[in-house]
């Protein structure tokens, strides 16, 4: 049994009880981490903190990732309450909801900006944020998707955010390797979050997915959660700059 007692861990995303985060969250948690959990704005704080208080010892905190002094002021409070940080989890991604339906050559700038900003650019920022409080190394970790690999109708502008998502992950694998930071992506097959929910014909998606997939269903968030604990352990202390898909099997068919 994996133990994270004595690990502080920082999870960004928390919308609802779907979230990915949430099932991350859930699994840190029952590991034994002491957790920092992240929602976007007031009008997520609600649920976020009600959610929160089903685990006791972790705390709430309000961290819009694309905005820098939200960022900054957050981690002084991090620094402040833990001292010390030794996981990161980066399960933020947001496109507008037009830019996710519809034909993909009429992605719009503002569409491309926001995807691009919130949903790739927010791990540069939050790493960099948290590499000074992860004094004994540590993992980063975020969350993709095969869209980034293969055309997934609909998914749009997401899928160019993911791609890019995959490879900033790999640089900062290569850029954080000399301080024992650890940065890695779980590729979740599709998953009814909040987030997901703007994707059209999300449901067919679905469907597809499990009815292609080798173990012939799909992922819950509470197993994306399991292979988030494998990541911050010990047990994957060699690993850094991979994808690892969390997905039933779907990425290994051709058809």
């Amino acid at each position: 049994m994996i133990n994270l007692a004595g690990k502080t861990a920082v999870v960004f995303g928390l919308a609802n009880k779907r979230s990915i985060a949430w099932g991350i969250a859930q699994k840190l948690h029952a590991a034994g981490a002491t957790l920092a959990i992240c929602y976007q704005n007031e009008r997520m704080k609600l649920e976020a903190e009600d959610l929160i208080k089903d685990l006791p010892g972790a705390s709430g905190f309000q961290c819009d990732v694309s905005n820098d002094e939200e960022i900054d002021a957050l981690f002084a409070r991090l620094k402040d309450q833990y001292t010390k940080l030794d996981v990161v989890v980066h399960a933020v991604a947001y496109a507008p909801a037009v830019e996710l339906r519809g034909e993909f050559i009429n992605t719009s700038r503002e569409g491309f900006r926001v995807a691009l900003d919130v949903s790739v650019y927010s791990l540069i920022a939050v790493t960099r944020g948290a590499a000074p409080l992860m004094t004994d190394g540590g993992s980063v970790m975020t969350m993709t998707y095969y869209a980034a690999e293969k055309v997934v109708p609909n998914y749009n502008v997401m899928a160019v955010a993911k791609a890019g998502l995959e490879s900033t992950m790999r640089y900062l694998a290569w850029n954080l390797g000399p301080k024992n930071i650890r940065v890695n992506a779980i590729s979740a097959g599709p998953i009814k979050t909040l987030a997901a929910r703007g994707i059209g014909d999300l449901s067919e998606m679905m469907r597809t997915h499990a009815d292609r997939a080798p173990l012939h269903r799909n992922v819950d968030q509470l197993e994306v959660g399991g292979t988030a604990l494998f990541l911050a352990s010990d047990l994957a202390s060699a690993i850094t700059g991979e994808t690892i898909y969390v997905d039933c099997g779907y990425n290994i068919m051709g058809f």
